[in-house]
């Protein structure tokens, strides 16, 4: 009833808006679809993880399995904020200058883990870049924590000396 008053009167707001606006308003993802999205996101990123370490146990292809799930379920965990945020503030936020060399070594591990495992074939070295990749999320995620980078730092600055 208050579409038909509006168009009768003349008042139509929808065309004032522009067409970007309009096509924004339809496309954009509810806050409770966000966070539902989010959360499956989320927790595939972990179940594929989980599941890479569990296949490393196989005779013939374990390695490959290993690097592919738990690769997949680090992108899959990563992405999952970009629901919360976004995709373009996510790499906004992924390339700042806070973090560009965190996120840097987090691709370059992923990278080099699935090199370890499918060209090379060395089980110890894909194994030391999971592990590397493992410490670079963490680093890159605690970035979001107001001064918990200067926590980390000065806990194992007085662990170590």
């Amino acid at each position: 009833m208050d579409k038909l008053k509006k168009t009768l009167s003349g008042d139509d707001g929808d065309e004032e808006q522009g067409i970007m606006t309009q096509i924004r308003d339809k496309t954009t993802l509810g806050w409770g679809t966000r966070i539902k999205l989010f959360i499956i996101c989320f927790v595939l990123g972990i179940v594929c993880s989980v599941l890479g370490s569990c296949l490393l146990w196989l005779a013939n292809d374990g390695l490959t399995l290993f690097a592919v799930f738990y690769t997949f379920g680090s992108l899959l965990s990563l992405g999952s904020t970009m629901f919360l945020m976004g995709p373009i503030n996510q790499c906004k936020k992924m390339f700042a200058e806070t973090r560009i060399i965190a996120t840097i070594v987090v691709f370059v591990a992923m990278a080099l883990v699935l090199c370890a495992a499918f060209w090379w074939r060395i089980p110890g070295l894909c194994l030391m870049f999971v592990v590397i990749e493992f410490f670079a999320l963490a680093w890159y995620s605690i970035s979001y924590i107001p001064f918990a980078r200067d926590a980390v730092k000065k806990c194992f600055s007085s662990c170590l000396g």
